[in-house]
């Protein structure tokens, strides 16, 4: 797996997870774009949003990716999140049937109770994929899916920029960030069990130089990415 020190640009001053998202809850709804994920969401041929009974939105954050499913018709659905500020978010929000500080790695929701477990924009916080596979496999039903939108590795090697947010005092400050190729993430959702059933990859286009011109550059690179995986038993 490359390290992302070898391609890192910026030399920010770097936090944890738990920290860095504990002093960006302020700003973070006005910083992350929805072309990022949201755009990925709405271009996904499946599964059948409305098909969902119960979901976990695991790194639920400010409660975004569930409030984007309830507009789609999920009706239950329980957010796991490692900072309490984000989940403090997340209840005004009032997406969530329940909320729980947690890792996504071992939340602590019931085996076997979701039809759709989902993660957007987390991937790179982890340094091992698998443990988050494996669990996401135990919370999934039978004919389950699975869907992960990721911070696409390409963009973080070509850019050098790790997930980040300027503070209240005008730094900017990195999130610790690991590059996960998507060979290893199809590597961990094979050995976890999953069937890859889709996968879409977001590129910088007119709607994020509307919002970013400075990356002109970057025009047609992959950002992001949506794998969606299946549990066929």
């Amino acid at each position: 797996m490359p390290d992302f020190t070898d391609f890192d640009s910026r030399g920010y001053r770097t936090v944890d997870v738990a920290t860095g998202y504990g002093q960006w809850v302020g700003t973070y709804e006005d910083t992350v774009e929805d072309a990022m994920d949201i755009a990925l969401l709405d271009e996904l041929a499946v599964p059948a949003w409305g098909s969902v009974r119960r979901a976990a939105d695991l790194g639920c954050g400010t409660g975004r990716t569930g409030a984007w499913l309830r507009r789609h018709g999920v009706p239950s659905l329980d957010g796991v999140d490692l900072t309490p500020e984000m989940l403090d978010k997340a209840r005004e929000r009032g997406a969530h049937d329940s909320l729980t500080e947690g890792d996504v790695r071992a939340t602590g929701l019931e085996s076997g109770a979701y039809d759709l477990v989902i993660s957007s924009l987390i991937d790179e916080h982890l340094p091992d994929l698998r443990p988050y596979y494996e669990e996401t496999w135990r919370l999934a039903a039978p004919g389950a899916a699975c869907v992960v939108i990721a911070f696409h590795p390409h963009f973080i090697m070509t850019s050098g920029m790790p997930t980040h947010f300027t503070s209240e005092s005008g730094e900017s400050i990195a999130i610790a960030t690991h590059i996960h190729l998507l060979s290893d993430h199809v590597t961990a959702g094979l050995a976890a069990g999953w069937r890859l059933a889709e996968m879409r990859e977001g590129v910088v286009d007119e709607r994020w130089l509307a919002v970013k011109p400075k990356w002109e550059k970057y025009r047609g690179h992959p950002v992001s990415a949506a794998l969606v995986w299946r549990r066929d038993g």
